[in-house]
């Protein structure tokens, strides 16, 4: 291990990802330390997802490489070539990342303490007495000890999504990435979420996060990583890249974000009008 890669939990140099002719990203370098919490912000379709499952291996290069852990991701490199590594050593490396998808993907027949404990026991090979206490205290930990024999069909969105980071978790990750975590959430549910991503990024927690939650990436963020068009526009402190960015493409979005906000806030108090109005 070159000792380069070794100090920066996640390295990220030239990569390129295309599908077929549509080239999604082109040439990102980034860094993120350990406990750091990054921020990746931008439009639909400027690569923040695909980049996100490169690093977890759900995509593979295209170009570039990415280093975790100071470990060459998805190949080795042997007498100066490159290698394929195997599907068991591939799994040896995702197992150090934990991720979180915009949709939960938990077992619908399995309970939320079951969901937790799959992982640790048929990956890790941690036995069920252990994998059960842990997945009790994770449980526990976004707020679900409660909630543990629930089925996900019997929680709510918010809640489905805390067992999901909970299952992440349980491996005892690195590194955690989330894709949007709230998107797929009702608005009064966010929050719940948020709430449990600011824990873990309070405990020192390294994190990727791609979110269109300004207010979140504000306060919670080491760095904001602004993208567009598959790649890295402007890089920085939350207050400076949101407050005064330098690139005319990072203000533009900012604007459009801050406009859609807007007009979602008047939508609310047109609704709560109405419905004042039924009540009277």
């Amino acid at each position: 291990m070159s000792q380069h890669h070794a100090d920066h939990l996640v390295q990220a140099v030239n990569v390129t990802k295309s599908f077929g002719p549509n080239k999604v990203l082109e040439g990102i370098d980034l860094d993120v330390d350990a406990g750091e919490v990054v921020c990746l912000l931008g439009p639909s379709g400027s690569g923040k997802t695909t980049f996100l499952r490169l690093i977890n291996q759900l995509e593979t290069l295209t170009g570039g490489r990415i280093w975790v852990g100071g470990e060459l991701v998805g190949f080795e490199e042997r007498n100066g070539k490159l290698h394929t590594r195997t599907d068991a050593d591939v799994a040896r490396q995702r197992s150090r990342i934990g991720m979180v998808f915009q949709r939960f993907n938990l077992f619908p027949h399995m309970t939320a303490l079951e969901n937790v404990t799959e992982a640790p026991v048929h990956v890790k090979g941690v036995s069920r007495r252990v994998a059960r206490k842990q997945a009790l205290e994770l449980l526990d930990l976004v707020g679900l000890g409660d909630r543990a024999r629930f089925y996900p069909s019997q929680l709510s969105g918010g809640q489905q999504q805390r067992v999901a980071i909970a299952r992440a978790l349980a491996m005892k990750p690195e590194l955690m990435l989330f894709d949007e975590p709230t998107s797929a959430l009702d608005p009064e549910l966010v929050g719940e979420v948020l709430a449990v991503m600011r824990d873990l990024a309070a405990e020192g927690t390294t994190m990727i996060v791609v979110t269109h939650e300004m207010a979140f990436a504000r306060e919670v963020a080491d760095r904001v990583v602004f993208m567009d068009q598959g790649g890295v526009v402007e890089q920085g402190a939350p207050d400076a890249v949101l407050l005064n960015p330098r690139e005319e493409r990072t203000r533009t979005f900012l604007r459009r974000v801050k406009q859609e906000a807007e007009s979602e806030a008047q939508h609310d108090i047109e609704l709560a009008t109405l419905l004042k109005s039924f009540e009277s």
